[in-house]
């Protein structure tokens, strides 16, 4: 296999596993007729989504504010589904939305 064949391969390889990669993670989910967006609060989701189906808490992590003073503040998942077959985990952080996971049946 030649060199510029190679490099070709390995970039199809590089974008496909970007492509991935985004399939999991997102910035909003919708859950019936509600919409949530990183950032939210748990009181939000809460209310537009329901109760979870699981609540775990993760423990605690170190943060910067805005003002750059390191504050603690408690991680939690939430599991929703499954939704034929799919479960979505959302991940708080201070009680605020940091990301967004979807997986069939994990």
């Amino acid at each position: 296999m030649s060199r510029w064949s190679m490099w070709k391969a390995s970039l199809a390889l590089l974008f496909l596993s970007g492509i991935a990669c985004q399939a999991h993670a997102s910035s909003t989910w919708r859950c019936g007729s509600g919409l949530v967006s990183l950032g939210d609060a748990a009181a939000e989701v809460a209310y537009k989504c329901g109760e979870p189906a699981n609540r775990t808490f993760e423990g605690y992590r170190e943060v910067l504010d805005d003002y750059g003073f390191r504050q603690e503040v408690a991680v939690e998942e939430w599991t929703y589904g499954p939704n034929n077959g799919m479960y979505h985990y959302l991940r708080f952080e201070g009680n605020r939305l940091r990301r967004i996971d979807s997986a069939r049946g994990r």
